[in-house]
């Protein structure tokens, strides 16, 4: 897969835009070439499809791919090696064909046309859910926040869960954090005892553990921190250069991945599809709710095929 390009997905929307400037930009760190693609309006295809049975071929220029070649070429001075093409069929299955030979998909949030009241279009939904690849979903203007000179501007947050979350998005969130020289924040939920405040009242604030006296610290959240250190040895010991930030918060993961990625690069996250025990928070759920409410692009990656076999 290292071979495999960097795959953009483009509409002429503002946020297919955004999605390509990242693209170009991760293409850029990882030496990869790009490949940018648009897929055809579906009445365009009849179009053309009509014409093509009258024995005629007439050349069409994609106004789309133009305007993406345009934005490429201006970027570090066409320092990107790049390739477009003009995609056939419904949006979704072309785009899912197309991540079988891509190292990352790259989506907008929505595309052109969508409602503006919508967070997230349901191409970028499918996408996550169904692509063989990570799938990276960028936020529109509004929603991405300008990174500060804060100390952890700019690193890469991981939701983990011990038992559920496959190797490969873990490998995949170091290697995001390694290739930009950043820290790595990893966030990991643990249950608690149902209360009625707990129902009515604030979410629980998140403390760092740092901050609690370890023999002070409820049973479970000291469970949860063996969990997720001995989830993550393997890969501390093989990207030992990457800083680990290691968060054990009660129950919700989202929340606090929501709110840390106002100042970060990039939120990685699973794609699970066993179910947890009863009333747990699934990372499927976490995924939904981050690929929602993020201030910063999302990647969405799915396990390797020996895990899901494995699985």
């Amino acid at each position: 897969m290292s071979d495999f390009p960097v795959v953009a997905a483009v509409d002429g929307s503002e946020h297919s835009h955004r999605a390509l400037e990242w693209a170009l930009g991760e293409a850029h760190r990882l030496g990869a070439e790009l490949r940018v693609v648009h897929v055809s309006p579906e009445e365009l295809q009849v179009g053309l499809a009509r014409i093509h049975s009258l024995g005629q071929d007439p050349e069409i220029v994609d106004a789309v791919l133009e305007g993406a070649k345009r934005q490429v070429e201006a970027y570090a001075d066409g320092g990107v090696r790049a390739q477009y093409a003009t995609l056939d069929g419904s949006v979704s299955d072309a785009l899912v064909a197309e991540a079988g030979r891509a190292r990352v998909l790259v989506v907008g949030s929505r595309g052109r046309g969508g409602f503006a009241s919508l967070l997230l279009g349901s191409t970028s939904r499918s996408l996550t859910s169904s692509a063989p690849c990570p799938v990276v979903v960028v936020p529109h203007e509004a929603r991405a926040a300008a990174l500060t000179e804060r100390p952890e501007a700019g690193r890469v947050l991981l939701g983990l869960h011990p038992e559920e979350t496959a190797d490969a998005v873990v490998a995949f969130a170091f290697e995001e954090a390694r290739g930009r020289s950043v820290a790595l924040e990893v966030v990991t939920a643990y249950p608690v005892p149902p209360s009625p405040l707990l129902m009515v009242g604030p979410p629980a604030p998140v403390v760092p553990l740092t901050d609690v006296p370890e023999p002070d610290r409820p049973e479970f959240e000291q469970e949860a921190d063996e969990h997720q250190a001995a989830r993550l040895g393997p890969f501390t010991e093989r990207y030992h250069d990457v800083k680990v930030v290691r968060v054990v918060a009660p129950m919700d993961a989202a929340g606090r991945l929501v709110e840390d990625s106002a100042t970060a690069a990039l939120v990685v996250v699973g794609r699970h599809h066993r179910r947890l025990r009863p009333g747990s928070l699934t990372m499927g759920s976490v995924a939904h709710a981050v690929l929602q409410h993020a201030q910063c692009p999302v990647a969405v990656v799915p396990a390797a095929p020996e895990e899901h076999a494995a699985g």
